[in-house]
């Protein structure tokens, strides 16, 4: 039906004097003036529930003595909270499958098995000036495209000159500082990931089917990236142009994940360097959207993120923290970090743990840490 110009005159009018209302946002909109909202909230409920967890066994030794017996009790714990490891290690049967030369370090490329029908791959860049077999940095890349983006591998391929990302090349940067870096593949990222994912894109993973299959299985993705990390030393012990017996670790973002974990109940790390992870589990995981892979079902009953990372006391520990990371909230990570201190006070190995809050975002910062990092495996 048409409309007259004065009809649609009038129907404008109309529109313009009618007050505004503002969206729906829901069944108790017009409910709210006599309701609590804040019950509704599953988040701000989920926040109240965390003070009623017991956390068993948080650290509150006196002594070091203490401490080593609490150590003893939460280790196993976590172990069995990540869903344990496989009592039995078959050889990882690896192979190296290209070397190449860059002006100051080699880099070569391996494939090796974690467990039967699972394989690991993985890059290891050995500095040219090392006059002995040098200290590993075992590298873990966070989420994106994987470990390329820790070794330079541009996203065509490619070789990159400058360092990008948000992981800015971390690996090359160990080497830099005179260790050898093993940076691997984290499972559901790059080239271990699932069709579906790899139909999607360079940056898409496969963390959520994955770390879910994990989940029913009673396991977790976090415990399958810590063991393909135990299974990481086991090869690098076959090597001898390279010194396992001084292995440092590196992770950020869902690699600091792997990092701490790994580094609690994995004592061939002899030091680490924790960026853009450390935190409380309290305002980090359980407060806001992070992905399936973080998560380890009942953990708040045995010990929050600092006790966690106790664990790995007295090997010397490092972690950093952008000022602006809005995914680990940096007064969230002071807090983690003075309660991880006590334990290293606890154990007479206080200068063996430091923090760095930089200026910026989510992202590798290493300037204290690499540093850090070499001299607590040895660089000479």
């Amino acid at each position: 039906m048409k409309m007259s110009r004065r009809e649609l005159a009038l129907s404008a009018a109309a529109f313009k004097q009618a007050p505004s209302t503002p969206p729906y946002r829901g069944a108790l909109d017009k409910f709210e003036g006599g309701l609590d909202m804040k019950t509704f909230d599953p988040v701000a409920w989920s926040r109240m529930r965390y003070q009623e967890m017991p956390r068993q066994l948080r650290f509150t030794a006196r002594n070091a003595a203490d401490a080593r017996a609490w150590q003893k009790k939460l280790r196993p714990k976590v172990v069995s909270l990540l869903g344990g490891f496989p009592s039995k290690r078959p050889p990882v049967q690896a192979r190296i499958l290209e070397t190449r030369d860059f002006p100051s370090y080699t880099r070569e490329a391996i494939v090796f098995e974690s467990r039967p029908g699972l394989s690991v791959f993985a890059y290891l860049l050995k500095p040219k000036k090392a006059s002995a077999p040098p200290p590993v940095a075992l590298c873990i890349p966070g989420h994106g495209r994987g470990v390329d983006d820790i070794v330079g591998v541009n996203d065509k391929g490619g070789d990159r000159i400058k360092k990008a990302g948000y992981q800015a090349d971390f690996a090359i940067q160990a080497v830099e500082h005179g260790m050898a870096a093993f940076a691997i593949e984290p499972l559901a990222f790059g080239c271990r990931r699932g069709a579906e994912a790899k139909k999607r894109g360079l940056g898409q993973s496969s963390c959520q089917p994955s770390a879910g299959a994990a989940i029913l299985f009673g396991e977790t993705m976090i415990g399958w990236r810590v063991y393909d990390m135990m299974r990481s030393i086991d090869y690098l012990e076959t090597r001898p142009d390279v010194d396992a017996k001084r292995i440092g670790c590196i992770g950020i973002s869902g690699g600091g994940t792997a990092t701490l974990f790994g580094a609690a109940v994995e004592q061939r790390i002899k030091a680490v360097l924790v960026s853009g992870y450390l935190c409380t589990f309290y305002d980090c995981i359980l407060s806001l959207a992070h992905c399936i892979d973080n998560y380890v079902p009942g953990i708040l009953q045995w010990a929050e993120m600092s006790d966690v990372a106790g664990l790995i006391a007295p090997r010397p520990f490092f972690a950093e923290s952008g000022d602006a990371d809005n995914i680990f909230p940096v007064d969230a990570t002071r807090q983690a970090f003075a309660e991880l201190k006590r334990v290293y006070d606890t154990l007479g190995a206080g200068d063996g743990c430091a923090h760095q809050i930089f200026s910026g975002p989510h992202e590798f910062h290493g300037q204290g840490g690499l540093p850090f990092l070499a001299k607590h495996i040895g660089v000479a």
